[in-house]
């Protein structure tokens, strides 16, 4: 298994309790000592906590919960959630990260968490990975009062293990592991859940065949592993001795070598089916619009989800489009395809979807399945839209379901400047 070890210097980087450490640096507070909560408390009883502080969590509150389930002896404060705020001072942490690396050498993977290829700085900083990560948490802190916790390792999936499992218990909020640390940290970890990677359903699934903990996934036959779950269940047996093949470089990048239009977003809270639909249609609208605007139809559709942070991983796939297109229900309906194929119903975070294989839009050449005058006038329907939104703005004309409490069309195209094409 050699063979297969990486020997990075990997930084997994996370914002503690962000939403609710936000609340506290904008009003002075400490987290550690302040019973904190973000959530609407005027929507009633039901209203839903994005985040509590750390605080709050040594006295069992979880961080996701219901307004009503908070304990009533507490005298708690309420802060309504401000994801403009939030999203501000991610973008300032994320300059800070790039003072220390450049662009290629760091991958977000939430709003709230990244991770750092720093192999190439530490001669340069004259640090260990170890060092170099305390001297970042420090400059993350001097400049926004948020907290930080750390997990380092030699790739990414050993230095995310070591965040989750570990570093909060760390007096200074920073683990490192190595491979030779598995068997002792990681392989007696149960429930299965409590490792990245690994859901409810798929820990269910592990329990019937008398798989307890980490330990057992790692010393049961792989080849009967795949069989049982397919590549999961091989990716799974690899992933509980440490082996995981992916560079930061590389990770869900969705930028081919050849010219393309993409999109992600990271979502302020977990979707699921029906409601991500809504999502994925409103991307597509975007990269098809950037598409016909440029005079482009694309042959291939990457699609990529990534799953909460309480779930981990996600899946990154591409498929052809029957012939290229720069039509919404084509790229729509493939993304569902892939969608269908891949999914396996965890809460949903991280949204990505490309378009390359790029070629001139010039004769639309409609197959056997198609009929002409429909596919010609959603062609006119296309560009008026692309008209209206290039004269008076992005947000001029919208589907109507962007005001659905459950769309994000809206604001995200006032973040990134309502009239840019």
């Amino acid at each position: 298994m050699e063979e297969y070890r990486l020997y990075k210097n990997i930084l997994c980087i996370d914002l503690k309790s962000f939403y609710a450490s936000v609340e506290c640096a904008i009003s002075g507070l400490d987290p550690f000592k302040t019973p904190l909560v973000v959530a609407d408390k005027s929507r009633g009883g039901g209203s839903i906590v994005l985040a509590v502080t750390p605080y709050l969590k040594t006295l069992g509150v979880p961080n996701r919960c219901r307004v009503y389930e908070l304990p009533k002896n507490i005298d708690i404060i309420y802060r309504k959630p401000r994801m403009e705020r939030y999203l501000e001072y991610s973008t300032k942490i994320i300059e800070i990260y790039l003072q220390f690396v450049s662009e290629d050498d760091l991958y977000v993977y939430s709003v709230d968490e990244v991770f750092l290829d720093v192999t190439e700085y530490l001669q340069y900083y004259k640090k260990t990975d170890y060092e170099l990560a305390k001297t970042i948490m420090e400059e993350i802190y001097k400049q926004t009062k948020i907290y930080s916790t750390c997990g380092v390792g030699p790739n990414m999936l050993i230095a995310k293990l070591a965040l989750d499992i570990e570093s909060k218990h760390s007096p200074d909020f920073i683990a490192k592991w190595s491979y030779d640390d598995l068997p002792t940290k990681l392989w007696p970890i149960k429930p299965l859940s409590k490792m990245w990677g690994i859901g409810r359903n798929t820990e269910r699934n592990l329990n019937a065949l008398g798989i307890q903990k980490i330990g057992d996934i790692a010393n049961y036959d792989v080849k009967k592993m795949k069989k049982k779950f397919g590549v999961i269940g091989e990716e799974l047996y690899y992933h509980t001795h440490g082996i995981d093949m992916s560079l930061i470089q590389e990770k869900l990048r969705l930028k081919p070598a050849s010219k393309s239009y993409g999109i992600g977003q990271t979502l302020f809270e977990d979707y699921y089916k029906p409601e991500i639909y809504q999502i994925i249609r409103e991307m597509v609208d975007d990269v098809c619009r950037r598409m016909r605007v440029s005079k482009k139809k694309a042959s291939t559709i990457h699609f990529a989800l990534g799953y909460s942070k309480d779930v981990g991983g996600g899946f990154a796939r591409q498929m052809q489009l029957s012939q290229p297109s720069s039509n919404e229900s084509h790229v729509f309906q493939l993304c569902l395809k892939i969608m269908n194929k891949f999914y396996n119903d965890s809460p949903i975070r991280v949204v990505r979807i490309a378009a390359t294989g790029l070629i001139d839009d010039r004769d639309y050449q409609v197959n056997l399945f198609e009929d002409i005058e429909t596919v010609m006038k959603e062609k006119q329907v296309f560009h008026a839209v692309d008209e209206i939104k290039e004269r008076f703005g992005k947000n001029s004309i919208n589907r109507a379901s962007s005001e659905l409490k459950t769309s994000t069309i809206k604001a995200r195209n006032e973040m990134i400047g309502g009239h840019n094409a």
